[in-house]
């Protein structure tokens, strides 16, 4: 007797509140996935390793393999479910999103003496580097600057927060882009679980 085949269903609404803690946050959006999807991120490994940078010992990272028995449905609901991740609450700002916020950013500090053209060339090269993360995740970076600093931010600074922001939930879509590859055949510890830090 065969076992009766439940299609994959077209659309995953999550739930996201930027405001939230981040560790609420993941957690109510890890409680949205499928049940199958969720048993085996409950199943999965998890590892600490030391973590080493130009400075020597940085602390411990987190490393999450899945379980080795990964079915092809779990791993195409967790594919389908990595996509809804990456689509909504990780899509990329837009970029006039980028320049609107870095520009009000900015206007909060001593401006540079700057001609036109290199100002526009400055302004492209934060759209450029801030590109990567979701709207929601810069303007938290941008919130937190200007609350806490009293200068302006560099590119390289404001990455480091973006990233910050949205690490969580990263992690999430990390693990997700695990259990997907699983089937394939790709091993589950190389170059692919590193998924969060802490000192």
């Amino acid at each position: 007797m065969s076992a009766a085949v439940m299609p994959l269903p077209d659309r995953l609404p999550l739930p996201f509140d930027p405001a939230m803690a981040p560790a609420e946050r993941s957690g109510l959006l890890v409680a949205a996935f499928p049940d199958t999807v969720r048993q085996v991120l409950a199943a999965g490994r998890l590892e600490q390793q030391p973590r080493f940078g130009e400075n020597g010992f940085e602390g411990l990272q987190e490393i999450w393999s899945p379980p080795p028995t990964v079915s092809a449905r779990q791993a195409a609901m967790a594919q389908r479910v990595l996509y809804e991740l990456d689509t909504t609450v990780l899509a990329p700002a837009d970029p006039e999103h980028v320049l609107g916020r870095v520009l009000a950013l900015l206007s909060h500090f001593a401006a540079k003496g700057l001609t036109p053209e290199v100002e526009q060339m400055v302004a492209m090269d934060w759209v450029e580097d801030l590109g990567e993360f979701p709207a929601w995740a810069i303007d938290t970076a941008a919130r937190n600057w200007r609350r806490t600093r009293k200068w302006r931010p560099s590119i390289a600074e404001m990455r480091a927060l973006c990233e910050e922001a949205c690490a969580a939930e990263r992690a999430v879509a990390q693990r997700l882009r695990q259990i997907a590859r699983a089937v394939a055949g790709t091993s589950p510890g190389t170059g692919l679980s590193a998924v969060r830090r802490f000192p």
